[in-house]
């Protein structure tokens, strides 16, 4: 069992919102200059794994950074897209907090208009189990945005959405899901060049 496949979490890379720190899920943006260049070093890192799928949320950052990467991508899946903002959508943490609510945190609030942590939860089970049927073909790759890959790492190992927030996950960044004796474990986290 400890040979099993591994999932790859592959957060795309650097946008303009990304960098100034504002909520991004529907709003589609571009990579930046570095944000390109963060993605064809993914590429670099991952040169020596056969992926069986590589499945993207359909957002133009995660599709592009697949791209740049030399992934090829199997299937787009909403369910990869980020956690919805609602309201909160191109606002900082520190801008809510100061503006909206000072005790607001998306992991057990949610965002108003937007999805609540169970509902981003049960998306989230919907790839994992997507997923983990393909590991018997191989690696799987799953490109995608810092909330929602923060929740798959949580819910791979057994916690609810709310312990994404115990994750931190930096753009162009990949992780690791794999297995020990059977139990899902996180291989790797948040693993820069």
């Amino acid at each position: 069992m400890d040979g099993m496949a591994e999932i790859v979490l592959v957060r795309h890379g650097q946008t303009e919102w990304s960098l100034g720190g504002k909520h991004t899920s529907y709003t589609d943006i571009e990579l930046t200059p570095d944000g390109e260049r963060q993605a064809r070093e993914i590429g670099e890192r991952v040169a020596d794994r056969a992926f069986a799928a590589v499945i993207s949320s359909p957002r133009l950052r995660a599709v592009r950074t697949a791209e740049l990467a030399g992934l090829d991508v199997t299937e787009l899946d909403d369910d990869l897209a980020e956690w919805n903002y609602g309201r909160y959508e191109g606002i900082t943490s520190a801008e809510i907090h100061e503006n909206h609510d000072p005790k607001w945190s998306l992991w057990t609030d949610g965002a108003p208009g937007g999805e609540q942590p169970a509902q981003v939860g049960a998306r989230v089970d919907r790839v994992i189990a997507k997923a983990a049927k393909l590991l018997d073909q191989g690696d799987v790759a799953l490109v995608g945005h810092g909330h929602l890959l923060r929740v798959v790492g949580a819910r791979w190992i057994g916690l609810g959405p709310d312990g994404g927030g115990l994750l931190k996950l930096d753009t162009a960044t990949l992780s690791v899901l794999g297995h020990e004796h059977g139990a899902r474990v996180i291989q790797q986290w948040n693993s820069g060049r």
